[in-house]
């Protein structure tokens, strides 16, 4: 009997109801945010993400209705807008499409689910950079009060969180100091700290029409290839008065997802974007991979590196499959 090992973990494997029992980490409805996209007029697919669509506002309330009854605690919103000029003006505008949709979801939802609202330009302005461009490059302190305008025109129509995505510099603290000084100060800023310049983004863009027209961000979003200044960012974040920090992409960053979960003592939110999405939709159509389990191994991954919160298009199917 010496030659047999002391500790036998397998005991503990030998069925799912004591693998449940002694299970570490479990995704739940509570740790999800469903992304949604809403269009000024129309309801439409979008190619490159099976499943996902562009929601026309009576549509998306139809949408927020089902995930209130799946259990889904928070969407975070993408507007596509009618119109776009040079610095984004249509984003802040009031009758636009974001804060249209924001009074109606409150309206009719109340309390029943957190509204979450991306700050950025790049959907808004014709050469689809996310600021205000000088000499060919984004200016980026007079990207700053755009932002802020953005941000308050989302809090007046019903925001509950504001979710900076633009990566300019200095744009917590502005956004913070123009909430707090015009009566938002109970309002939650979810800064996008950690968001690399990624590959994983291309679905997105064209669900968004938010391509640049011209170059690439890795002027102002970040090198994937560097962790240190990603801490940075965070700690910089955290200083200027967010309330949650976001690692994205989430996948290929789990590393700076557990980084940041050691080092701060904020809640940390991890995109699982929109290229993430699509390459296990394609495999699933190929039928390479079960949807079901991986995505089940994706969130629980994210959420072992240590996200408290994880945003993901994967949200309504995984919250119909646990309530089966």
């Amino acid at each position: 009997m010496s030659s047999y090992p002391v500790s036998r973990p397998r005991r503990l494997r030998a069925s799912e109801n004591i693998r449940r029992l002694v299970r570490e980490t479990q995704v739940t409805q509570d740790d999800l945010i469903q992304p949604l996209f809403v269009h000024a007029h129309e309801t439409s697919p979008i190619p490159s993400m099976p499943g996902v669509f562009r929601f026309s506002v009576d549509n998306l309330l139809k949408e927020v209705e089902e995930l209130i009854r799946l259990g889904v605690p928070g969407i975070i919103l993408f507007g596509i807008p009618d119109t776009k000029d040079e610095i984004g003006s249509e984003a802040w505008n009031v009758d636009g499409i974001v804060p249209t949709a924001l009074r109606r979801l409150k309206t009719t939802f109340s309390d029943q689910i957190l509204l979450v609202a991306d700050v950025c330009l790049c959907e808004y302005t014709s050469h689809g950079h996310c600021g205000a461009l000088r000499d060919g490059c984004v200016d980026n302190d007079a990207t700053l009060p755009l932002l802020t305008r953005i941000s308050l025109a989302y809090a007046e129509a019903g925001a509950d969180i504001i979710a900076p995505s633009d990566m300019m510099d200095g744009r917590i603290g502005a956004i913070r100091k123009a909430l707090d000084t015009n009566g938002f100060s109970s309002r939650i800023l979810m800064s996008y700290a950690i968001k690399h310049a990624s590959a994983f983004y291309g679905p997105f863009r064209e669900a968004a029409d938010s391509a640049p027209q011209f170059g690439d961000r890795k002027s102002y979003q970040m090198d994937s290839s560097n962790s240190r200044e990603a801490m940075k960012e965070a700690e910089l974040d955290l200083q200027e008065g967010a309330d949650i920090l976001m690692v994205k992409p989430a996948l290929p960053n789990l590393d700076l997802i557990y980084q940041a979960r050691q080092s701060c003592h904020l809640p940390i939110a991890a995109y699982n974007v929109s290229g993430e999405y699509s390459m296990i939709k394609a495999a699933v159509a190929n039928g390479w991979l079960d949807e079901e389990k991986t995505v089940t191994e994706t969130l629980i991954a994210i959420k072992r590196a240590g996200a408290d919160i994880i945003l993901t298009y994967h949200a309504k199917d995984y919250l119909t499959w646990m309530n089966r």
